[in-house]
């Protein structure tokens, strides 16, 4: 298994790559959910300028109870796009294999296709990378989740004059607060916020951890009544205290440096309307750290179902 393989240079090679993951037990309708199906030859669409004899259409199968036609990528991510569908493929292997992400430059050099395109192809695949809904919440009886915020954005003395905020936004000069959960030896999920209060943070902790949980934060002011929703631990960064007993919060610093790498060493610039999308990326690579690539590319691509994201929406969807 490498890069080289069918599945990442041939259309119908990935076609079948995505059959397999998606329908293990054969084809699925969209439309009815029906298994009672056939496949249809290869169809010619419509003439257009680029096809004038019409694109040849394959994969196509046909339900024998609602008699709709679908392919694989009907009601995924991938539908009514005019990429091949082996370029979809190795874009997201290349998303999910590189520690520190990759630019949208960089994927529209090795697909050969614009840096739109691959900007675009980028949001779509870290839409796959989203968690399902229903995922039980972190911690438990006899886990420790670590919660600690950090400040994405470039220093306020490095900004134009007309871009400098004069003000503090977040908890830092003009930057975007993250907030993070980390469980050890387990998930993490990071959180776009606006600032960081305790009546910003609270719910989200509430919502995320389990109640049995045993929380450890540094001794920051808007953690400082938490122990009346959790058991508590705190570590006094102020008084260079960094570990006590069970107490730190070195995991979830260290996915922090993580983050950063790819902020300071891939995207430069994460946008804020965008910044929960980079977040879900980090994040799904973290929680499948202990798989390789190829394993972590296919868990992605089986994520692409009954999720679409056209390009209007990709300035409405909110964080």
């Amino acid at each position: 298994m490498d890069i080289t393989a069918p599945r990442f240079t041939n259309e119908d090679a990935a076609r079948e790559h995505l059959e397999a993951l998606r329908w293990p037990e054969g084809p699925v309708c969209p439309h009815c959910g029906s298994l009672n199906a056939k496949r249809l030859p290869a169809q010619r669409g419509r003439p257009s300028k680029a096809h004038p004899e019409g694109a040849l259409r394959k994969g196509l199968i046909q339900c024998n109870d609602c008699r709709e036609q679908y392919t694989v990528t009907v009601g995924t991510l991938f539908e009514s796009s005019k990429i091949a569908l082996h370029k979809w493929v190795l874009a997201t292997f290349l998303l999910c294999s590189s520690k520190r992400g990759m630019s949208g430059h960089q994927l529209a050099r090795m697909l050969g296709v614009t840096q739109k395109t691959a900007w675009f192809m980028s949001h779509r695949i870290r839409e796959s990378m989203r968690p399902v809904d229903g995922e039980p919440p972190l911690g438990g009886e006899g886990k420790v989740v670590e919660a600690d915020e950090t400040f994405i954005g470039g220093k306020e003395k490095n900004r134009h004059k007309s871009k400098r905020t004069g003000r503090r936004l977040g908890g830092s000069w003009g930057k975007e607060t993250v907030f993070t959960l980390v469980e050890r030896d387990g998930r993490v999920l990071s959180t776009h916020v606006q600032s960081v209060t305790a009546a910003n943070l609270r719910p989200i902790l509430v919502e995320q951890i389990d109640k049995a949980t045993l929380l450890c934060t540094d001794d920051a002011g808007q953690y400082r009544h938490m122990h009346r929703a959790f058991k508590h631990e705190i570590v006094n960064h102020g008084a260079e205290e960094y570990v006590r007993g069970v107490a730190h919060t070195n995991t979830v610093e260290g996915f922090f440096s993580i983050l950063k790498r790819g902020v300071v060493g891939t995207y430069y610039h994460m946008s804020p309307k965008h910044l929960h999308r980079y977040c879900v990326e980090f994040d799904f690579r973290y929680n499948t750290r202990k798989t390789n690539d190829f394993e972590r590319c296919e868990i992605a691509l089986k994520g692409i179902e009954g999720r679409r994201l056209t390009y209007r929406r990709t300035d409405n969807i909110a964080a």
